[in-house]
């Protein structure tokens, strides 16, 4: 078999490269099932809906209300741009707080755009690579960033490899230093936004950092390496993807593509079945277990349950130690959105980003009290799956161990498993997940799922076309919306609905590839992603998707950010990433006057000159008029 670039794939891409799917389902027959309840689905998506309902009108309200004139955005909509640099509406600016490479500290070497940035050494005391999500903190008076580092985009960051591959132990250690999470003072003054180099505050996590394991899961076997024959303390945290805040001011990093880290140097070895459901080959994506053994499955197979957890981590004690969070669960984490529910008790909504998989949430038994013992609220809980059914209500399913026939430790350690084992609802890519402040109602990104309605997801499950999930080959996407029972997010029942189902109308007409009703020309966009709502209930959303703007993607340009009115339906541009870009990641400064908006992974130069490294970066988004902005 002729060799493949795999540097250039995405982690989708990857996964299924090395664990391929037979295509189970007769695929005819799936075309003749969606086009069937297409068919019964045109009346509701003459007015707009697209969802998959059995007579409730799902989506109606907002169908309705977004022919509405009024608007309460701030901004003049902005049309596409196909170019290598940010846009934004007039009457606003933006500059660049942080890009990969920026020292956090002093003494870091200058980047060298030759080498591919900065040696091992450097880089863990340096701006990371590939910013993701982030939340700012407010303590005492001082403004303190944390920021995600995704992955690392080998033939960038070993530039000065021919193949973009590690080739030695020094290689890797880069890249674990390139990794993970930036904790960064910020500061303005009269020259505008800049991280305060040598604040106490500041830090990096890498790879290598020492982690706490807590919670139900922390001491099993599941979890014991020789290194740690307690199964207690790891180390490092892995593809720190989406984000979320704890009310009592800590962060929540979400490990999401952990698997690619890991690999065999026995090609003999044979993966166990939770291997496979969760992705972890014989050949790891960047080639760690050639020169780190902790990344060898073959000689540590509990290694990778000691990935895909929640972490919390403090960011006003540099010297604190992270905690992973067994108790949310062990799946591809895409972010954590948290609220308190009327009782006091702290709720947790989670996606596991993965085509097919599912949405969960966790419930903590104890109940959060401001200025009280906090330690445990993360720990003591119970962990739920979502139920979809066509007619607009759902479930929140307990994952116990009479309802999945695990044990406790397992269902944590395989959460993936305990959620089949229930009959979850298979989803297009849950992705970030936010709660609105100004109403009880959560939103769910649903990115595309291009296997809908083809093959099953990796546990075999059925990925017929469904109720939040109505479109087979779904290369577009759309938002679910639910509302608890009796306005508690600790409820298990709930309703729900469509926000926006994207698509293109110019190019599909009004049929569901068209989209729903408030998607028009004006505002196309595919692959929602990113999404996190501002002080006035506004839902700002970001995209990942194809930025060919050709095709069926014809008229959607670059990668942006949109913002959407939960109320009205209505959806406008705000702001679009350069060509080859994802937007992602968003947090306000404190007063509110300053959007943090995170580009992950620019092409051509981006933010640079001709010639340079294009470097994932953080822009600042503020007024002209000093007017807040979220």
């Amino acid at each position: 078999m002729k060799d493949i670039d795999t540097t250039d794939l995405s982690w989708d891409e990857w996964d299924e490269l090395k664990d391929p799917r037979s295509e189970e389902n007769d695929f005819d027959a799936v075309v003749e099932r969606a086009l069937s309840r297409r068919g019964f689905l045109g009346g509701l998506l003459v007015m707009g809906s697209g969802a998959a309902a059995m007579g409730t009108g799902l989506l109606n309200t907002t169908a309705a209300q977004a022919m509405t004139p009024k608007s309460r955005f701030a901004f003049t909509p902005i049309p596409i741009q196909t170019d290598f640099t940010v846009h934004v509406p007039e009457g606003y600016t933006w500059d660049v707080l942080v890009k990969w490479g920026d020292p956090l500290f002093s003494g870091v070497a200058e980047f060298d755009h030759a080498a591919g940035g900065l040696d091992a050494e450097n880089t863990a005391k340096a701006f990371g690579e590939n910013t993701d999500g982030m939340e700012l903190f407010l303590i005492g008076d001082k403004q303190v960033l944390v920021v995600n580092h995704e992955y690392a985009n080998t033939k960038t960051n070993l530039h000065n490899h021919v193949d973009g591959k590690a080739g030695s132990a020094e290689d890797v250690l880069k890249l674990q230093n390139l990794q993970a999470i930036a904790v960064m003072e910020v500061a303005e003054d009269e020259n505008g936004w800049s991280v305060v180099v040598d604040s106490p505050f500041n830090r990096r996590l890498t790879h290598n950092s020492p982690m706490q394991i807590s919670g139900p899961a922390a001491g099993s076997d599941l979890l014991k390496t020789a290194a740690d024959p307690t199964g207690t303390q790891s180390l490092g945290t892995f593809n720190n993807c989406g984000s979320g805040r704890t009310p009592w001011g800590t962060y929540l990093t979400c490990e999401e593509n952990f698997n690619g880290y890991f690999g065999s140097t026995d090609p003999e070895f044979e993966r166990p079945a939770d291997f496979v459901r969760y992705g972890v080959n014989l050949e790891g994506r960047y080639g760690y277990e050639k020169f780190d053994e902790r990344f060898d499955i073959s000689k540590n197979p509990n290694e990778p349950h000691r990935a895909g957890w929640i972490v919390e981590i403090d960011p006003s004690d540099a010297s604190s130690t992270p905690v992973k969070r067994t108790a949310l669960g062990r799946f591809k984490h895409e972010n954590a959105a948290s609220v308190v529910a009327p009782d006091g008790r702290v709720v947790v909504y989670m996606g596991d980003d993965e085509r097919g998989e599912f949405m969960y949430k966790y419930v903590s038994n104890g109940v959060y009290v401001p200025g009280g013992d906090t330690s445990t609220l993360l720990d003591d809980g119970q962990l739920y799956v979502a139920k979809f059914s066509d007619d607009g209500t759902g479930m929140w399913v307990a994952l116990t161990p009479e309802a999945t026939g695990m044990s406790a430790e397992e269902i944590l350690v395989y959460s993936r498993m305990a959620g089949s084992a229930v009959g979850a609802t298979t989803m297009d890519r849950p992705e970030w997940i936010a709660v609105n402040p100004v109403a009880v109602e959560g939103y769910c990104c649903l990115t595309n799922n291009r296997n809908r309605g083809v093959k099953p997801n990796a546990g075999g499950d059925d990925t017929s076309v469904n109720g939040p999930n109505p479109r087979e080959k779904n290369n577009y996407g759309q938002i679910v919306r639910w509302y608890p029972e009796a306005d508690d997010h600790t409820s298990d029942a709930f309703t729900w609905d469509l926000y926006v189902m994207a698509g293109n109308p110019t190019v599909h007409g009004d049929d569901a590839y068209g989209g729903s009703a408030n998607v028009n020309e004006g505002n196309l966009f595919n692959s929602p992603d990113g999404m996190q709502f501002d002080s006035a209930g506004l839902v700002w959303i970001q995209t990942d998707g194809n930025d060919k703007n050709e095709g069926d993607f014809a008229g959607m340009g670059n990668n942006q950010m949109l913002v959407g009115d939960p109320v009205t339906g209505q959806i406008e541009r705000f702001l679009t990433g350069p060509k080859g870009s994802e937007v992602t990641g968003l947090t306000w400064s404190a007063d509110r006057r300053t959007m943090f908006v995170g580009i992950q992974h620019p092409g051509g130069f981006f933010p640079g000159k001709e010639g340079d490294l294009p470097r994932s970066a953080i822009v600042a988004v503020k007024r002209e008029d000093g007017g807040l902005v979220g």
